[in-house]
């Protein structure tokens, strides 16, 4: 059967930079569904998307579905024949849906009974008739929270629609998707395109594109970014700060990228590299450089969306416009180091934690006594723990962290050795927050790890005691994040502790403030339920995590070394046996 490249291509208004990579990848798996749902033979499909547009390519489309043979099974013999033979309207009822005559119908003959069958032969439709609904279903799928509607249309979508282009091969197919024709033009950039440009084949698309000032291929365009960057910080003698996701937002911000480097006054490196580099990536989407003691430079690089005919001029807007946030965190940093951590500690009395659980300072207390009795059975300073645990949240009363919100803990840090307070207290106010995300690093050192566990088991033995477990998707307090990261430290630490004697004594600590009276129970086996996902990730059979649940160990260092126990037990030969 011929194939053919297919193209489907929809030319908007930008689109949000965050969501881009999503939206493509949904929108190729929609295609790909809607394709096998049809039964339509294809090598691969793959998707491109930026600024202002989303595409899919599928690679050696079949032209049309494969014709074949659908047995349509009617009445039983019984039932389609009277006591004279006579067909009974069962049966000329299901022949007459069929378009045949009851004596055309075949016999099928099983073990029980016999039926009318018909085997009808159904003819393979071509791409030009299948295609139009399979991409208004996949554009219809996408995972839009707040679609919008434009001009007198009812039409709804995550951006307005201005062009729509379907071809397979050089063969131009009609439809209509989101209120838009298809057609053969393309939207080039923004500005260096002299108007829309017009593609005649499918395998034309990246180099009509290209020619046009659009890079369509995201992964390209992010790989091309990335490189440029890497050699443009090693050229300024250091190492560019990336990060995936800042790099997917950037390429999802650019259609033509072009690199620029631009500098900043070196008196704001007094300020803490954290704050600075912050700005820079949350804010303005520079990627910092840092030099070979991992220290930020005053160099920043950015990538623009035009070739200018005098970036100098771009680069002055740039450093312009990151030049008053780089002040407003120095002022901030001066600000803060006036007042000592300790001396905000009343101002966390004015914060609600939660409502039946009381405000921040009353949480600080109890992280603080927690922080001690854990450090107590780790071997670490108890009193260093418990005055890490008292300070864990005063710097969220800073105007820094006021104002930049992601650099809770880190500034926390910062401040106490300003302070001159203990380096494991100062260590244990930034390491409380890890493990921050999937793959975060740990925190390592005994004062750092029992303040991260206090902080941890506070809010699972207070949410927990007050009946609000969390429910499918909404977890407001973030209780499966803390309970993974509560086993990891207490795993990959190889910290002897009892989660059921730990979440006891945080209970004691609240009081008559809780009114759950299942809270240990139900901490430990939440907790345990995140234990059973974690292994099965890890590729442990879920029978030997079962088997070690029903032991109800609450250690979870123990029950690390059960389940990796018997899964190597399961490997030996007489293992079987011994079993049986």
């Amino acid at each position: 059967m011929a194939t053919e490249n297919l193209l489907i291509e929809l030319g908007t208004e930008e689109l949000p930079p965050k969501s881009l990579r999503k939206l493509a990848e949904a929108f190729a798996e929609n295609v790909q569904a809607g394709l096998d749902g049809a039964e339509l033979a294809y090598e691969q499909v793959k998707w491109f998307a930026s600024p202002r547009r989303l595409a899919v390519k599928v690679t050696a489309l079949a032209s049309q579905q494969q014709d074949k043979i659908v047995e349509k099974r009617g009445p039983a013999v019984k039932a389609a024949f009277d006591q004279d033979g006579n067909p009974t309207k069962a049966a000329l009822g299901w022949a007459r849906g069929n378009g045949i005559e009851v004596d055309q119908a075949e016999r099928l003959e099983t073990d029980k009974g016999a039926w009318l069958m018909y085997k009808a032969e159904v003819k393979g439709k071509p791409v030009a008739e299948l295609i139009p609904e399979i991409a208004a279903k996949a554009l219809a799928k996408l995972p839009i929270p707040k679609p919008m509607r434009w001009g007198d249309s009812d039409v709804q979508f995550i951006r307005p629609v201005h062009t729509a282009t379907i071809l397979f091969g050089g063969q131009s197919i009609d439809a209509e998707l989101l209120g838009v024709k298809t057609g053969l033009e393309l939207q080039g950039h923004r500005f260096h395109s002299k108007g829309r440009v017009q593609i005649n084949h499918a395998d034309e698309y990246e180099a009509v594109l290209e020619k046009a000032f659009v890079v369509a291929d995201f992964e390209a365009r992010k790989a091309q970014i990335k490189h440029q960057v890497e050699a443009k910080a090693a050229e300024l003698g250091g190492v560019a700060d990336l990060d995936d996701d800042l790099l997917d937002e950037v390429t999802g911000l650019v259609e033509w990228p072009v690199l620029l480097v631009a500098s900043f006054e070196e008196k704001f490196l007094a300020v803490p590299d954290e704050a600075l580099i912050y700005t820079m990536k949350g804010d303005q989407k520079y990627f910092p450089v840092l030099n070979k003691d991992g220290r930020l430079m005053n160099n920043f690089i950015f990538i623009s969306n035009i070739e200018s005919k005098d970036p100098s001029k771009v680069i002055a807007g740039n450093e312009k416009v990151v030049r008053p946030r780089l002040a407003d965190a120095e002022f901030f940093f001066n600000t803060d180091k006036k007042k000592s951590l300790e001396s905000r500690l009343d101002s966390l009395k004015t914060v609600l934690f939660q409502q039946k659980l009381g405000t921040l300072f009353d949480k600080s207390e109890r992280i603080a006594k927690l922080a001690a009795f854990i450090g107590d059975k780790i071997g670490a300073d108890a009193q260093l723990a418990q005055r890490a645990g008292l300070l864990s949240k005063t710097d969220l009363m800073t105007d820094m962290v006021m104002e930049f919100p992601e650099v809770q803990g880190v500034m926390g840090m910062h401040y106490a050795n300003h302070d001159g307070e203990d380096s494991a207290v100062a260590n244990a106010l930034n390491e409380q927050y890890q493990p921050r995300f999937a793959g975060d690093q740990l925190p390592q050192a005994p004062v750092s790890c029992a303040v991260a566990l206090a902080d941890k088991f506070d809010t699972l033995a207070g949410i927990f005691g007050i009946g609000l477990l969390p429910k499918g998707d909404k977890d407001p307090f973030a209780l499966r994040r803390a309970a993974i990261g509560a086993l990891r430290i207490i795993v990959e630490n190889e910290l002897d502790l009892d989660i059921a004697e730990i979440t006891e004594h945080a209970i004691s600590l609240y009081g008559d403030k809780l009114t759950s009276d299942t809270a240990v129970n139900d901490v430990v086996e939440f907790i345990f339920g995140r234990f059973r996902a974690w292994y099965q990730d890890q590729g442990y059979q879920v029978e030997i995590i079962q088997a070690v649940l029903e032991q109800r160990p609450t250690q979870p260092l123990d029950f690390d070394l059960r389940v990796k126990a018997v899964s190597e037990f399961k490997q030996l030969e007489a293992a079987e046996a011994l079993a049986g």
